[in-house]
């Protein structure tokens, strides 16, 4: 992404700059945080999305909400800190960087709590923008190692959006495919719209084709016939989850995808940064699924769709059994076929 998706404008005293992505393609534009209820809305209203880069949101936002408060010891301090990492959990369920953003963030209050506390908001500060430089590294790193598992002259499949808007810079699922067209192995892409809310049409389309890369633009049920018809060589999506087993939640449509790709015998790769596993959760059934407004799907672009009153199931998330998951990419190294022990020895190893 030429232009970051978020970034910290200025020193403590600054704040978050980030694309609305709600907005996207038709107008570029920027909001400005400067307190954690700025920074809920963002997330809850997906004004920025995709799980590394909701994670540098959290970080930046739990700064925020602590930056003004007054205390006298550690111990109010603390509990002040834990009612805004709180209530920014409560923005979107299923991201797991989200919740692993807001603990990081306490861990290292607790590290320093012998500290005065503005030392110790100094300290947060700084975690919080360490948060994004590390995803941007992270992302760096996916797309090298992901490369080398796209065949040369290669056409490729994605779905949702799991590139630099997603992220704090390069992308998860595009960093492999910007990384492999550098190297001259992607000739053609094809992204699904990803229905009910079109991050596919409005944000991946728009994304490669910044980039200059060649990006077909499909509907969502056009997957199979296309895998047919245009002989896709590989499936590369991103994760807001991975569980200790592999299983991985995508955006709501992966777990068909990935159905329909090994029917057709094409790979099916994910890529994420370690800090989207949770290995916490033993399987993919564990993993909470979010569960949005009927609005997503009755609506596309501010125009009703359908009847009044129909009834509405609006899942956000979907799980990819890892069985279904030739490898997970991610910038720790390549889990081939990934099952619980090869997970665990990458993760934790």
């Amino acid at each position: 992404m030429s232009i970051p998706t978020i970034e910290w404008e200025g020193g403590v005293d600054g704040r978050v700059k980030l694309i609305d992505q709600t907005l996207l393609p038709g107008e570029l534009k920027f909001i400005y945080c400067e307190n954690k209820e700025c920074m809920w809305e963002a997330i809850k209203m997906l004004r920025i999305r995709g799980a590394p880069a909701i994670g540098i949101a959290a970080a930046m936002g739990a700064f925020l909400g602590i930056r003004d408060v007054n205390a006298d010891n550690f111990n109010d301090f603390f509990l002040r800190l834990q009612e805004v990492t709180t209530y920014l959990g409560t923005a979107r369920p299923t991201a797991v960087n989200l919740f692993w953003a807001l603990e990081r963030m306490e861990h290292v209050a607790q590290a320093f709590h012998t500290e005065p506390i503005d030392t110790i908001k100094e300290f947060l500060f700084k975690e919080a923008l360490e948060v994004l430089e590390e995803d941007r590294d992270s992302s760096k790193k996916i797309g090298e190692h992901g490369a080398a598992l796209i065949p040369k002259g290669g056409t490729v499949m994605t779905y949702c959006n799991a590139g630099g808007l997603a992220t704090g810079g390069y992308g998860t699922a595009l960093a492999v495919i910007y990384a492999a067209h550098e190297q001259g192995r992607v000739d053609q892409v094809f992204a699904c719209e990803t229905r009910p809310l079109l991050q596919g049409a409005r944000l991946t389309s728009w994304e490669l084709m910044e980039a200059g890369l060649d990006v077909t633009l499909i509907c969502d049920n056009m997957v199979a016939h296309v895998m047919v018809e245009k002989k896709i060589d590989a499936v590369v999506v991103g994760s807001d989850r991975i569980a200790a087993s592999g299983d991985a939640a995508n955006k709501i449509g992966s777990y068909g995808l990935s159905i329909i790709a090994r029917e057709h015998k094409v790979p099916f790769y994910v890529a994420a940064p370690i800090s989207t596993f949770d290995m916490k959760i033993a399987k993919g059934s564990d993993i909470p699924i979010e569960e949005r407004s009927p609005d997503e799907v009755t609506y596309i672009t501010g125009h009703r769709t359908a009847p009044e009153g129909v009834k509405v199931y609006n899942p956000a998330f979907d799980v990819i059994p890892a069985g279904n998951i030739r490898a997970i990419i991610t910038e720790k190294g390549i889990i081939k076929e990934p099952n619980a022990k090869k997970v665990k020895k990458l993760v934790e190893g």
